[in-house]
């Protein structure tokens, strides 16, 4: 089965995972994958993440990260640029999600960052998510 979006089908299964509130989640792997995992491990929204080779493809498997109450870290997970619809921002129009409380990240020239590394590098490019 091909899938379209391989991005939103990212956010849904750590979407569903936290709203099951389990301990894990397997995801298909690919290299924007692993950036995009490897940001979220460092603004601390999940515990950690390793990749499982299978032979085929491979599996990111995610620990989420919960609060004392068992209530998500992740409050919102949105998908930004979509397939039929991209989303493409300059250096000077940078996202601000929630005043700096959450995250936007990108997908620029100097790779996949967020949108502070971003301004930091003064460099555009297409809005993946916003996370928070």
């Amino acid at each position: 089965m091909s899938m379209t979006d391989p991005i939103a089908d990212y956010l849904t299964r750590i979407r569903n995972g936290l709203q099951a509130q389990k301990k894990y989640v397997d995801i298909p792997a690919s290299n924007l994958k692993r950036k995009l995992s490897r940001i979220l491990i460092e603004q601390g929204f999940i515990s950690k993440y390793i990749v499982i080779e299978d032979g085929k493809q491979g599996l990111i498997r995610m620990w989420l990260k919960y609060d004392e109450n068992r209530n998500s870290v992740i409050q919102k997970l949105i998908r930004v640029s979509t397939p039929g619809r991209r989303a493409y921002v300059g250096a000077d129009n940078l996202p601000r999600v929630m005043n700096h409380l959450g995250i936007a990240i990108l997908t620029t020239p100097k790779g996949v960052i967020t949108a502070r590394e971003a301004a930091r590098q003064n460099v555009g490019g297409e809005v993946l998510c916003y996370i928070w």
